[in-house]
C-alpha cells in the first residue's frame, strides 16, 4: 500500500502520473533517478491513454486486462509507423516496472516482444494486400461478420493509402465534396501528430468505390466512422474495439494488419509513377536513380511523411 490514507491508486494517489512516479520513488528506493525519470517519461503515455478511457483509479480496474489493451494499442502505433519497435517494447516494459511498484507484486506482466513485434527497416517482399483478390474477400468476409466500419477502413488504407486513425476519423463529406470537384482528397483529420501540411491524394474508381463503401457504414448522425455518443479509443483501441476483433478475419485472409494496406498502396503508387514494379516486389529496383526518388517523395508526401528514407519500409530499398 502506498503513502497515502486514500485507496486510489493503491494508496499513491488521486492522479495516475503523478501515482506511478511516487511508486517509483518508493520501488528503487529513493535512487536510481535517471531509471525512474526515464519510466515517468513513458508511464505518462499510458496515463494518457487511460485518461481517454476514462480510467482514474488503477485499484479498481483489471489491471492485466488493461495492460492487455494498453499493449494493444503500442502494438498498433507500431504498425501505422508512429513509433519504433525499440520505443513499443520500453513503453510496454514500464507498463510492467509501475504496476509492480503500485501492486507491489508481479501479477501484471505483459510480454514487450510478444506485442511490439519485429520490424524491419527496410521492406524485403511484397505486401500481401497488393494480391488483387485478398482485400475485397477480407472486406467481404468483415461485413458478413457485423464489422463493416473495420472494413471501410481497409479499403480505405488500400485505397488511399491512409493510416487506421485518418481512415477512421476522416470527414467522408468533405472527402466526397473534393473527389467531386478536385479529383482528389485532402488527409487532415487524424494526421499524425496533427500535421496539417497538404496532403493530396489521387482519386480513381478505387478511391470512390472505398469512399461510397465507408460512407454507407459510417453510423448515423456522424462525418467519420465514430458515432456521435462515441470515442475512437472505443472504435479503434480498445479490446472489445471492432478493429481489434477484425484482425483475426485479416489474418485468415493472409493479411497482418491495416497497415499493410498502407504499404500495398505505396507499391502500387510506385509502379504508377515509375512503370516499374517496386524494389519489395521484385527484389531490386528496376526505376532509373531519379525516378525512383521522384517517386518515394511524392509518395512520401501522400502518406503523410517528412522524410525519404522512412518509405524503404514501405516499397524497399533504393539501391
Amino acid at each position: 500500500m502506498g503513502r497515502y490514507a486514500s485507496s486510489r491508486n493503491y494508496g499513491y494517489g488521486k492522479q495516475l502520473a503523478h501515482a506511478g512516479k511516487t511508486a517509483l520513488r518508493d520501488y528503487y528506493g529513493q535512487g536510481h533517478h535517471g531509471t525512474v525519470a526515464t519510466h515517468v517519461e513513458r508511464w505518462t503515455q499510458f496515463t494518457s491513454w487511460a485518461r481517454e478511457l476514462g480510467i482514474r483509479d488503477l485499484s479498481k480496474a483489471d489491471n492485466r486486462e488493461l495492460a492487455t489493451a494498453y499493449a494493444q494499442h503500442v502494438q498498433g502505433q507500431v504498425e501505422a509507423g508512429e513509433i519504433s519497435v525499440s520505443s513499443a517494447q520500453n513503453r510496454i516494459s514500464t507498463v510492467n516496472v509501475v504496476f509492480a511498484a503500485l501492486r507491489g507484486d508481479r501479477h501484471v506482466q505483459i510480454s514487450p516482444s510478444e506485442y511490439a513485434g519485429a520490424r524491419s527497416a527496410v521492406r524485403t517482399e511484397s505486401p500481401a494486400a497488393l494480391e488483387t483478390a485478398r482485400v475485397p474477400a477480407a472486406a467481404e468476409a468483415l461485413r458478413k461478420a457485423g464489422l463493416s466500419r473495420a472494413a471501410a477502413v481497409l479499403e480505405l488504407a488500400r485505397a488511399f493509402g491512409v493510416r487506421r486513425e485518418e481512415a477512421v476519423k476522416a470527414n467522408l463529406d468533405r472527402w466526397a465534396r473534393e473527389a467531386n470537384r478536385h479529383g482528389a482528397i485532402n488527409v487532415i483529420d487524424g494526421t499524425k501528430g496533427g500535421r496539417d501540411a497538404p496532403r493530396w491524394i489521387p482519386v480513381g474508381e478505387t478511391q470512390r468505390q472505398a469512399l461510397a463503401s465507408a460512407l454507407a457504414a459510417r453510423p448515423d448522425g456522424s462525418q467519420n466512422l465514430i458515432a456521435p455518443h462515441e470515442r475512437y479509443v472505443a472504435v479503434a483501441i480498445n479490446r472489445n474495439s471492432g478493429l481489434n476483433q477484425a484482425r483475426e478475419i485479416l489474418q485468415q485472409h493472409g493479411l497482418p494488419g491495416y497497415h499493410d494496406a498502407r504499404a500495398a498502396y505505396a507499391c502500387e503508387r510506385y509502379t504508377q509513377i515509375t512503370g516499374y514494379p517496386a524494389p519489395a516486389v521484385v527484389g531490386e529496383r528496376l526505376a532509373s536513380k531519379a525516378l525512383d526518388r521522384q517517386a518515394r517523395a511524392t509518395i512520401s508526401a501522400e502518406l503523410g511523411h517528412g522524410r525519404l528514407d522512412v518509405l524503404t519500409s514501405y516499397v524497399g530499398s533504393s539501391r
